[in-house]
């Protein structure tokens, strides 16, 4: 087989996995009748889909579409919060869980969906005090704490679109993403756990606000402060925080606490129309300017609430648990609008997978006997280096339903995942999707398809993808291309605040009337997509275009790789050569002879074309806190340029050391 051929065909699959018998006699979608309701009036699916929201009054019209821009169901009036709280309030869901909370320390809280409804009416009341009206922007700062949820579902209550800026954000990302949304009022907290330390949120805010002057109003919400944790854990902070205490000015800054004991406990849920602004979340650009997303009312909602339905099979009596944080979309979409929207029970954490121990996750599962769990691969890839001990320390069999989400998952940490984790039971659906869609396009309905490890599988019903060539066409089976979507669909971005133009231009010229995603993918012969990563993280050498998460995926799939990361670095003769930095699993030494090695399993696995020209040994690997590897920043470092913006960074000093490492390794 020529390396091209063997680059082509190195993601195909033969092992499938049907949904297990069990599972399928009790999946909420058991068979093919959705797919073929959608394939027949896609339009008619999405209009049933949409009916089993409340509305305050029924659209005029499913959808215009006028590309780019799309308006579903024209004319109609709803409220998210109303339909993720009100409708559930009239059964026997009112004295069921809907927030489990667990904090870093070991603090729990459970909120019955009549007890979170009291909160988010009370704290939509607060805001109306403090003047905010329908339309006005809200930034939200905080950790993954129940107040981060009431303060989001408060604000949709009232028809003021929030801003959630993710926690982990320096000063100045913050000041940037209030000043483009013009906010009225910044919702923070004095302070978060994160590994036994504290992230010192009101300081960081303080320093944000010294150039946003939009902003009227503070909202501080005490969490570490005063001994106000009460844990069974006495972490590295717990001193600290029993010494903690906030910077507040007086005439701006408000506690929490002190205006929610005044508010009143109820507050009617304002109508809105399905094209009203939801949310505005704040994503990257290759620009460096952060893009602010749009995302609508009655569309968002309805995409959001058919896929958590129905990829995730909920049942009444479910726990799930999504490990994402809320500061990302799949924390918006799968922890709180998607779950609450059903009469879900969603888990929420505020701390990391290590602190205090390596098994805190499966501690957890343990504990709150979770049954679905949606997590990310660089997550998995973690635990895989940590070793099948951990988990099998744990009794993880309240577990029947794993998800995967933020990148392409190795085909190895797919099984992994399945047999160590979902104990060989449990189907995996690995989703696709991005801040830009709203809601998962593809992945497998887990009753209903045959799975593929690294395979996202089929499009959700409804959703219209394909893959083309350069010039828009669609490409054969097996071959790669550009993964685009042919028809609008309710989650969708509707613009880039404030930006309409760069909205045209980053989504839509590429392909005129289609949707370019800015991801590479192929299509197989049973028609499942695999997802190859950004088509900015195509290598092309000597012409021919390879792509990482190719040779990604043949790295981790040698025994001593935990994780990888490829890039392509110039190269005077063969245009681009590739560049591999590699995470070791535990007690594996980076010798010389191992570098060579992994060179050789790589050309074995794929071809000479895709053996790495060189490839680095490093502990870390730069990554967002939502698990995505930043290969931009390792490209700067392997051509020697300046960093780029580290601030998305859930450790920036990593890139410090590794560029360190790099220079040092020549």
């Amino acid at each position: 087989m020529s390396a091209v051929a063997k680059i082509e065909t190195l993601l195909e699959e033969n092992r499938l996995f049907p949904p297990p018998e069990v599972f399928r006699e009790g999946a909420v979608a058991r068979d093919a009748t959705l797919y073929e309701e959608a394939a027949r009036d896609r339009l008619g699916f999405w209009t049933r889909m949409a009916r089993e929201l409340a509305w305050f009054k029924p659209w005029d019209r499913v959808l215009t579409w006028a590309p780019p821009d799309a308006r579903w169901f024209e004319g109609g009036r709803l409220n998210v919060s109303f339909n993720c709280l009100d409708r559930h309030l009239a059964g026997p869901r009112r004295n069921k869980a809907a927030l489990i909370w667990e904090g870093e320390p070991g603090d729990t809280r459970v909120y019955t969906y009549q007890q979170l409804a009291r909160e988010v009416n009370r704290f939509a009341n607060v805001l109306k005090g403090l003047g905010v009206e329908k339309g006005d922007r809200v930034t939200i700062y905080l950790p993954m704490i129940p107040e981060l949820a009431v303060a989001m579902l408060a604000c949709t209550r009232i028809g003021a679109p929030h801003s959630v800026v993710f926690g982990g954000f320096s000063a100045e990302s913050l000041r940037d993403r209030i000043n483009d949304s013009e906010a009225r009022i910044l919702i923070t907290a004095d302070g978060g756990f994160r590994r036994g330390g504290i992230v010192p949120l009101k300081a960081n805010a303080d320093a944000a606000l010294e150039g946003c002057p939009t902003v009227e109003k503070v909202v501080v919400v005490k969490r570490v402060g005063d001994g106000s944790v009460a844990g069974p854990r006495k972490g590295a902070g717990s001193d600290a925080a029993a010494a903690f205490e906030a910077d507040m000015r007086g005439g701006r800054d408000l506690w929490w606490h002190e205006l929610m004991a005044k508010a009143p406990a109820a507050c009617p849920a304002e109508p809105m129309e399905a094209e009203d602004i939801l949310f505005i979340l704040y994503t990257s650009g290759t620009t460096g300017k952060p893009k602010g997303i749009v995302h609508t009312t009655g569309g968002y909602l309805t995409g959001v609430y058919a896929t958590t339905k129905y990829v995730f099979d909920l049942k009444e009596e479910d726990v799930y648990w999504c490990t994402a944080d809320i500061g990302w979309v799949t924390g918006h979409s799968y922890i709180i609008y998607g779950p609450l929207a059903n009469g879900a029970t969603s888990l929420m954490f505020e701390g990391t997978p290590d602190y205090p121990h390596r098994g805190r996750f499966w501690e957890i599962v343990a504990k709150h006997g979770v049954n679905i769990l949606y997590t990310a691969p660089t997550a998995i890839r973690t635990f895989m280096r940590w070793g099948p001990e951990l988990p099998a320390g744990f009794d993880l069999s309240s577990l029947r339903l794993l998800g995967t989400v933020g990148e392409p998952i190795n085909p190895e940490a797919w099984i992994w995942y399945r047999q160590h984790i979902g104990g060989g039971r449990c189907p995996v659906v690995d989703t696709w999707w991005q801040t830009e869609t709203g809601s998962i396009l593809i992945t497998p309905l887990p009753g209903v398809i045959p799975t593929k490890p690294g395979s996202a599988t089929r499009p959700f019903p409804g959703i219209t993808a394909a893959v083309v060539d350069e010039q828009g066409r669609e490409v054969p089976p097996g071959a790669g291309g550009y993964l685009i979507l042919k028809e609008p669909w309710p989650a969708m971005l509707r613009t880039i605040y404030r930006d309409h133009d760069r909205f045209i231009q980053t989504y839509w010229n590429k392909f005129p009337g289609l949707y370019f995603t800015g991801d590479g993918a192929r299509i197989d012969e049973d028609g499942y997509f695999w997802l190859l990563g950004r088509v900015d993280d195509v290598i092309n050498v000597s012409g021919h275009r390879i792509g990482t998460m190719e040779i990604e995926s043949s790295l981790v799939d040698h025994p001593s790789v935990a994780e990888a990361a490829v890039i392509g670095r110039s190269h005077e003769i063969k245009g681009q050569a590739v560049s591999a930095f590699v995470t070791l699993k535990e007690g594996v030494e980076g010798t010389a002879q191992l570098n060579e090695i992994l060179k050789k399993h790589v050309a074995g696995k794929i071809g000479a074309l895709a053996r790495p020209e060189e490839i680095f040994f490093t502990a870390e690997l730069p990554k967002t806190r939502s698990g995505k590897i930043m290969r931009r920043l390792l490209r700067d470092i392997a051509e020697g340029r300046a960093l780029g913006d580290t601030t998305t960074l859930a450790d920036p000093t990593v890139m410090q050391k590794l560029k360190t490492q790099y220079d040092e390794a020549g």
